[in-house]
């Protein structure tokens, strides 16, 4: 699969991330949006992916940039976990460990497809400093190893004002959770 954007979808997907930027300034202080795009336009694979995130209801917008490696970051901003990306289940192991009512997919496999990383624990955190989110639904988030290992897998939300994290079996699923994506630009 062709992983770049027609000029036409580039185009649009660079109004649409602009016009995002610019009313949600709140969320990237200090940032520029012109430098910004100019990272983007000499990445295509990068401008792909984040159709993808658009494309499933993730409305990625810029939240953070690192000096030192001049990356820009974007994180999925939408009021809810992705629509396009719910009823999955953690990971690939998950999704084969399941003997009957298999969802379609699982979390880690859908991102990598993707092109992007699901947000860890620390990066929820952080995208909850900028607004309210989750606040119905939930979304997994990056689990360590050693969770994993004994079949278990982290997911967050935001309730009573209140970020979350809990557990779970890495092969359930549920309609109102689905996983939030970051990329490195």
């Amino acid at each position: 699969m062709k992983k770049e954007l027609s000029t036409k979808q580039r185009s649009e997907l660079l109004n649409t991330l602009k016009t995002r930027f610019e009313k949600n300034k709140d969320r990237h202080e200090g940032i520029n949006w012109d430098a910004v795009q100019k990272k983007l336009e000499a990445q295509p694979e990068k401008m792909w992916s984040l159709q993808e995130m658009e494309n499933s209801g993730g409305e990625p917008d810029v939240v953070d940039y690192d000096k030192k490696t001049n990356t820009y970051l974007f994180f999925d901003c939408s009021a809810e976990s992705p629509a396009g990306r719910r009823s999955t289940c953690y990971d690939h192991e998950a999704l084969e460990a399941r003997k009957e009512n298999k969802p379609k997919n699982s979390a880690m496999n859908m991102a990598t497809a993707m092109g992007i990383a699901i947000l860890t624990e620390e990066q929820y955190r952080k995208l909850q400093t900028l607004g309210s989110f989750d606040l119905k639904t939930s979304s997994w988030v990056k689990t360590p190893d050693a969770i994993r290992k004994l079949k278990g897998a982290l997911f967050c939300d935001r309730r009573y004002d209140t970020v979350f994290v809990y557990h779970n079996g890495a092969e359930s699923y549920y309609a109102a959770r689905g996983f939030r994506g970051c990329l490195s630009v």
